[in-house]
């Protein structure tokens, strides 16, 4: 079984940029493919980004050069750096495995952009 804790959500102005994180524990971690989601206010939630277990990441088209994926098997920990956020970006992000297991959900992080 696979846990998953993100942290490194909070307040920050536009253009700003913050580093989530994503803690798994469990031995297979090293062998999943991971995503980010988030989650916006009255929305349904959607994927941001994909990291294979090789380290090939893929974005959702509307984001592509603000955001970055990567991970770090040996910490089990998967991240998400993004620069240049705007208001628009505001939700709970979530990571789970790509695709999602309905088991691996976690209680996300909330990022408000807002000046």
């Amino acid at each position: 079984q696979v846990q998953l804790v993100e942290s490194g959500g909070g307040l920050v102005q536009p253009g700003g940029s913050l580093r989530l994180s994503c803690a798994a524990s469990g031995s297979i971690f090293s062998i999943l493919a991971m995503g980010w989601y988030r989650q916006a206010p009255g929305k349904q939630r959607e994927l941001v980004a994909t990291i294979t277990t090789g380290g090939s990441a893929r974005y959702s088209d509307s984001l592509k050069g603000r955001f970055t994926i990567s991970r770090d098997n040996a910490k089990n920990t998967v991240y998400l750096q993004m620069n240049s956020l705007k208001p628009e970006d505001t939700a709970v992000y979530y990571c789970n495995r790509y695709p999602p297991y309905q088991n691996y959900w976690g209680q996300g992080t909330p990022v408000t952009v807002s000046s």
